[in-house]
């Protein structure tokens, strides 16, 4: 059985460039490593904390980019920005150990609530969710501007 280890990733070019293969993978949109650093940066400068859980050998296998705030309406909050597996490892562990990590993690800065949201079109995601007690509340809008 394979030991999941679960570690935050500091803001170091190194830690943070071994991340970038499985963000990627719910990323595409970022292209190079370079750019992902320098977002990744900037949001932990913004409160944003990214955390992988490992395999053995210290490889990572899933990835959680999230931050706490705090809203009227929720009270204070860990909000999941990024949640992601690598594809070759998916239904092996890591993403719930994660997600375990996560509500860990938030009972203890006395967040009230975990929130995340999905893209509609990611079925395996919401039948993870779903599993892990999670409900669907609202509908998230948006506007380009």
């Amino acid at each position: 059985m394979t030991k999941i280890t679960i570690d935050e990733l500091p803001d170091d070019a190194g830690a943070l460039a071994n991340a970038y293969p499985v963000m990627a993978q719910l990323r595409p949109h970022i292209e190079r490593v370079d750019v992902f650093i320098e977002q990744v940066r900037l949001q932990m400068r913004e409160g944003f904390r990214l955390v992988a859980a490992r395999d053995d050998s210290g490889t990572i296998q899933a990835l959680a980019g999230f931050r706490i705030m705090t809203m009227l309406f929720r009270g204070r909050q860990l909000y999941v920005d990024d949640l992601v597996t690598n594809s070759a490892s998916r239904s092996s562990g890591y993403g719930a150990a994660l997600f375990e990590w996560l509500i860990a993690e938030g009972r203890r800065l006395q967040c009230r609530e975990l929130h995340l949201d999905s893209g509609v079109q990611r079925f395996d995601a919401h039948r993870f969710y779903l599993r892990h007690r999670m409900a669907i509340v609202g509908h998230h809008f948006s506007l380009t501007l």
